[in-house]
């Protein structure tokens, strides 16, 4: 049976309900990417040639993305979830990314330019309907995160909180608008 099976081949276990794609053929034994992603060795005996000649790439991406006739529901409900709220807007408050010429520009004013940046691209958030927003405002003295959090204070139903550490560190604010802000 091991000289039937190459890489490629969807093969289905003899005495479990497993079926996958052959990777490879290593001296005897036979390693399978299941339908489920695992990588498992077989002896030859125990798995079984699925019959309609359709062979499979061998790469791991293109044996996941098979058209397995059978997902299963909970990864598919873990990743709905994620991909219900999109991809965050992130805004960059950092005084260089907002005016070409920074340095001509006092403390106050670049406060005010950040704010008035902030609360620009909260409006067109609140507008096309984005739920999450990144506001990157940096660690330094806090003062411009105080403020932002006293603009955010002044619109209902935002939820605020502090951005992905891993992500974006101690800089950044999360701000979360949800459905009801938009009826």
């Amino acid at each position: 049976m091991e000289g039937d099976l190459k890489p490629g081949d969807r093969v289905q276990w003899v005495d479990e309900d497993l079926e996958g794609v052959v990777q490879a053929v290593i001296g005897g034994r036979i390693r399978v990417r299941t339908t489920d992603g695992f990588e498992m060795d077989a002896s030859p005996g125990s798995l079984v040639r699925i019959p309609g000649g359709t062979v499979f790439p061998v790469p791991p991406e293109a044996s996941r993305s098979s058209g397995e006739s059978d997902p299963k529901p909970g990864p598919t409900r873990r990743k709905g979830k994620k991909a219900r709220f999109g991809p965050a807007l992130e805004v960059d408050l950092h005084i260089e990314k907002l005016h070409p010429a920074p340095k001509q520009l006092d403390t106050y004013e670049i406060l005010d330019l950040q704010l008035e940046t902030a609360r620009r691209q909260l409006e067109f958030a609140l507008r096309k309907r984005i739920q999450k927003i990144v506001f990157i405002h940096g660690v330094g003295e806090g003062v411009l995160k105080a403020e932002l959090h006293t603009l955010f204070r002044r619109y209902d139903h935002l939820k605020i909180r502090e951005a992905d550490y891993r992500t974006y560190g101690l800089g950044a604010t999360e701000v979360y608008i949800p459905q009801e802000a938009f009826l």
